[in-house]
């Protein structure tokens, strides 16, 4: 976990950057919009990644929605040659995970395990491919997680665009 909490590390600091979608649009390290995807670049050291935001988000504590405040929602899949990261899967619901908990990623019916720390979520390595497969074949991505204060959040994900956009990052990262 510790090479991906570094590389996410480099990662969350340019899409803080970024900040939200609206501040995304004007990022200078944007470098493409794949229907509901982005990709984005940075240099020194080099990563890319593909990311989008959910469609819906629902919250719930106790069996009943709730209103809850979190910072950025976020799936995406990056790139970082100089870390051999190389299409590794993450998500954060913008908040911290409950402790020992895991994350439910459903693509058209096929669960992955996230497993969290802090505010993010991975799967296994030997997951990862399988996961960017799933998405390249999937209308929606699920990711259903459990906060430290007990709220259930689901968000949903388009995968409109994933493909092109996955692939533009690997290719300006790794071509």
């Amino acid at each position: 976990m510790g090479l991906k909490n570094g590389v996410i590390g480099g990662i969350c600091a340019g899409l803080i950057t970024a900040g939200s979608v609206a501040a995304q649009d004007q990022s200078t390290n944007r470098v493409a919009v794949e229907t509901d995807w982005n990709v984005f670049v940075e240099d020194n050291p080099t990563e890319c990644w593909s990311v989008s935001v959910p469609k819906e988000t629902v919250n719930t504590r106790d069996g009943r929605v709730v209103a809850v405040t979190r910072g950025q929602i976020l799936l995406m899949v990056f790139y970082r040659p100089s870390a051999n990261a190389s299409g590794q899967v993450a998500f954060t619901g913008g908040y911290p995970f409950a402790s020992g908990s895991t994350v439910n990623l459903n693509i058209n019916g096929s669960n992955f395990d996230l497993f969290t720390e802090g505010e993010w979520a991975w799967p296994t390595p030997a997951d990862d491919s399988k996961i960017v497969t799933a998405m390249k074949r999937g209308a929606e991505a699920i990711v259903t997680a459990r906060s430290s204060r007990g709220t259930t959040t689901k968000d949903t994900f388009s995968l409109l665009g994933f493909t092109a956009a996955v692939e533009d990052a690997e290719k300006r990262c790794e071509g």
